[in-house]
């Protein structure tokens, strides 16, 4: 057998697995616009008193990065807890490479062959990923018209197929809506296996977490990143809350040292300056709520949204209302229900140009019309 040269093999003489032949890597267009609205992040950089004090730490950190870092990043499982509140402490903390590697963390300990994960959709893109790199079984059922949960409608099919994992987005991505506790508590009722609530967006929402419901419910785990809120999305710091032996069981699956000393003393830092860092959250979510009803009264179709995002619709070609913003400088997300846009909350200005690339972009829209 011949054995080609690196310059020349191909795709298909890769001993790949076979359901990665046809599929493509992950990832949301990383262009250089002006208005760059599209992956969800705080517009706001970090302030300078951070700037300074995390300058100082990772100066004092770089002189032993000849060592290994904290294999249990103590401190910033301390601090996480401190943050989170409700009695937490860190042995019920957990922190990762985004809370993208916390999800393939528990679906490796908890998913994997001869097992499912659960979700609704719309939801987040990455789901289905989790579940194809973990060799899980994965399962959509679908969102009403509102993309609200029908419980009755669900219960047959949670209680049948008892996932080992059932996802709750809260709030939803890309549609921004919530999830009550009560709903999250029907869901734990109706399986035994994880309920996982992604509170990726939690800051946002205005809406009390689902940690409140951690010291009656084994079997709930809460995640949560510091890429949005917090705007660090730079440093990929994602961490989860749960009880002690989950806790454990991501230890157990959890690569040597996966925590780099520097992702772990910006987080400590981050969590020093959490007031400054969350300064622009509430008028994030304000701004949210009137461009939502500023482009209502344009007759545009805006969903309400607990996020710092919104989907915009419908058009009949949303492809085609997506080049026509970025060719006017404005990249917004082409994902979600069809014929919506994702769009996330940038600064005033950002807000601005946008409508008024919308306006040249889409002049015309169905007002409330549904395919």
């Amino acid at each position: 057998m011949t054995n080609p040269p690196a310059s020349s093999i191909s795709w298909d003489e890769l001993p790949l697995r076979p359901e990665l032949k046809s599929e493509h890597p992950y990832g949301a267009p990383q262009l250089d616009v002006p208005v760059a609205i599209n992956v969800n992040e705080n517009p706001y950089p970090p302030s300078d008193q951070l700037i300074t004090a995390l300058t100082r730490a990772l100066g004092q950190a770089a002189t032993a990065l000849n060592r290994y870092p904290d294999r249990e990043a103590t401190a910033l499982r301390a601090g996480l807890a401190a943050y989170l509140g409700d009695g937490l402490t860190s042995e019920q903390v957990w922190a990762a490479n985004g809370s993208n590697e916390i999800m393939i963390q528990l679906l490796t300990a908890f998913a994997g062959p001869g097992r499912s994960v659960m979700t609704f959709s719309p939801s987040y893109s990455m789901y289905p990923e989790y579940a194809r790199d973990t060799n899980t079984k994965y399962r959509e059922l679908p969102r009403r018209a509102d993309f609200s949960i029908d419980w009755d409608q669900a219960r047959q099919a949670i209680v049948a197929d008892q996932p080992a994992i059932l996802v709750l987005a809260r709030p939803n991505n890309p549609t921004g809506n919530g999830l009550k506790l009560a709903e999250i508590e029907t869901a734990l009722a109706l399986t035994t296996g994880l309920v996982l609530v992604d509170e990726a967006y939690q800051e946002f929402s205005g809406q009390p977490s689902a940690i409140s419901l951690l010291a009656k419910h084994g079997r709930l785990v809460v995640t949560r990143t510091m890429s949005k809120a917090f705007a660090y999305a730079g440093v990929r710091l994602g961490y989860a809350a749960a009880a002690p032996v989950v806790i454990d069981a991501l230890r157990v699956v959890r690569l040597p040292y996966h925590l780099s000393t520097l992702t772990q003393v910006a987080g400590v830092i981050a969590l020093e300056h959490t007031e400054s860092l969350l300064a622009q959250v509430d008028h994030l979510s304000g701004l949210r709520d009137q461009t939502i009803g500023r482009l209502r009264a344009l007759g545009y179709e805006a969903v309400d949204s607990q996020a710092n995002f919104f989907l915009l619709g419908r058009f009949a070609d949303r492809h085609q209302v997506w080049q026509r913003l970025l060719d006017q400088g404005v990249l917004v997300r082409e994902t979600g229900p069809a014929g919506y846009l994702r769009v996330s909350v940038g600064t005033d200005d950002d807000m601005e140009r946008f409508i008024a690339a919308l306006l040249s972009a889409a002049p015309v829209v169905a007002r409330k019309a549904h395919p």
